[in-house]
């Protein structure tokens, strides 16, 4: 490929569109005489080189964005085809392969190998050309990977016609029952060298899946006998469904849960992704003062199939009564402790998983056992819900690994802290996720500047196995301070000086960037 030609194309040519913006023709030109204006752009395109490959590149920004005549040549070429200009088309695919190709070589020059921004797309995106238009603007400002949103408040980016899943389609208008905006997200994506990942809610099933017959069976609860939706009504009864009342989560451990959930990962993985991230891969975080959880009552372990599975966790039935007692109460007493040896003489003493005895019933009376038994019972109980996470993430990523494809998952820097006594109530363990997945660690914190984002993504590679693909997710918008967040080019150029083995990062999200763009796209009319 005769790269100085190509870079060419894209110059030469705007010597032309520059003239009639100057005259202000431009747009009359672009709708009114697109084929006029596309075949004088060809025919400038073939005169004698005047930059080179290299030097065009140099023109693009350290984050690789395209310059300012790619783009409108571009813009100017996808207007013309949608308005059936066949030259104008050809034109169209020629120039998605160049600048895929530009923005490969860039990439590979650059410390950031990958630059990936987070997607959610509307049934707007539907209309002609949309989803040209959209991948379009996330090529331009340097992207070579993307994160569509397939599933989130309980809908699924699956066609009607083709989604057997327990959840909505996102499209769902009458007359684009076939229209699968996933497979042509994917495939369009790939015209321009993008990778484009899925990317999917995991516990939290959403408010449409709870009112579903069995819905309200499958939630988890906490020991107030509240889901997610029901804690957070009473806490904020003046809030209307929407937003935080769209968390549903789910008991990891109830059998519909898994099984839902596994077909619809199936489902997505037939439009053949890149990779697929799972996100939500935790409980809810309660409100206020519940936001830790210091007793087993704020752990939520309080759905039918978590309890059972918790007594499960028993070795005697001494084990098992005794845990029952626990999680019924939120505490056992000496009484009971005497209670159940009497019952179960034949135990010796009330085991369960994981539990080593260090000191022998035998040799100390009930009383004295009974602030170890206390403990061990709460570290029993945190670590059955942590469990239930661990579980279902490895649900998820395995039909994914199956076939090949990336697996990742997303995650809070501070969803698995100690506090005191107690923990971060969304237990999200993330320090114990496998290795062969990517961390897409969100590091949102803010403190006036990039310190603490730089700390968090510093406390993740410090306990990431080594070989870990750890790719931090920025939140914020290029060149200027949003929500206290810092530039993402400022934030980037942090984590590289200080932790130059990461080579990828993505950016919370499309919305951000293009605020304009993402409002017309979520309230246009089919």
């Amino acid at each position: 490929m005769d790269h100085a030609l190509d870079v060419r194309e894209y110059l030469d040519s705007m010597k032309v569109l520059r003239f009639f913006q100057s005259q202000r023709y431009f747009y009359r030109f672009q709708y009114r005489f697109s084929g006029l204006v596309v075949a004088t752009a060809l025919f400038v395109s073939l005169l004698s080189p005047l930059i080179t490959h290299q030097q065009a590149l140099a023109q693009a920004s350290a984050y690789c964005t395209f310059p300012a005549e790619a783009i409108a040549q571009k813009e100017l070429f996808l207007q013309a085809t949608l308005q059936g200009n066949l030259e104008a088309y050809n034109s169209y695919k020629t120039t998605l392969n160049h600048h895929a190709e530009w923005l490969r070589q860039c990439r590979s020059q650059s410390w950031l190998k990958q630059q990936a921004i987070w997607l959610r797309l509307y049934p707007c995106d539907a209309r002609p050309g949309g989803i040209d238009a959209l991948l379009d603007r996330i090529v331009n400002r340097g992207y070579n990977q993307v994160y569509v949103e397939v599933f989130y408040n309980g809908q699924i980016l699956l066609p009607v016609a083709d989604n057997r899943t327990p959840w909505p389609s996102t499209l769902r208008q009458p007359g684009y029952e076939n229209r699968d905006l996933l497979a042509e997200m994917i495939a369009k994506g790939h015209e321009r060298g993008l990778k484009v990942y899925a990317w999917m809610f995991t516990m939290n099933f959403g408010y449409t899946y709870s009112q579903r017959p069995e819905g309200q069976q499958v939630l988890a609860r906490n020991g107030a006998g509240h889901t997610s939706l029901s804690l957070h009504h009473a806490s904020r009864p003046d809030d209307r469904i929407g937003g935080i009342y769209e968390e549903a989560f789910v008991d990891p451990y109830h059998p519909k849960a898994k099984q839902d959930y596994y077909y619809m990962v199936e489902a997505v993985l037939r439009r053949r992704p890149d990779g697929v991230l799972f996100d939500y891969i935790r409980y809810p975080r309660g409100p206020g003062a519940a936001s830790i959880a210091h007793r087993v009552q704020d752990l939520w372990l309080y759905g039918e199939a978590s309890q059972q599975a918790l007594l499960q966790r028993a070795l005697n039935p001494s084990g098992q009564d005794l845990i029952r007692r626990y999680i019924s109460q939120g505490y056992v007493t000496i009484a009971d402790i005497e209670s159940v040896l009497s019952l179960y003489p034949q135990d010796g003493e009330p085991l369960w998983q994981g539990r080593v005895p260090s000191l022998s019933l035998a040799e100390l009376t009930p009383a004295e056992v009974h602030p170890y038994l206390q403990a061990e019972l709460w570290h029993l109980s945190v670590a059955h819900a942590i469990q239930g996470v661990l579980d279902f993430l490895s649900l998820a990523i395995y039909p994914v690994q199956r076939q090949g494809m990336m697996a990742g998952a997303v995650f809070f820097p501070e969803g698995n802290q100690a506090v005191g006594r107690g923990y971060d109530s969304r237990l999200q363990p993330w320090d114990r996720f496998p290795d062969s997945i990517e961390w897409h660690p969100m590091a949102y914190a803010t403190c006036g500047n990039t310190a603490c984002v730089v700390e968090q993504v510093q406390q993740v590679m410090a306990q990431a196995p080594p070989g870990t693909q750890v790719k931090p997710v920025l939140a914020g918008v290029w060149g200027q301070t949003v929500n206290h967040h810092p530039p993402l080019e400022a934030q980037m150029q942090s984590i590289h000086q200080r932790q130059p083995k990461i080579n990828a990062i993505s950016h919370f999200a499309y919305s951000w960037q293009e605020p304009a763009s993402d409002r017309d796209r979520k309230f246009c009319q089919l």
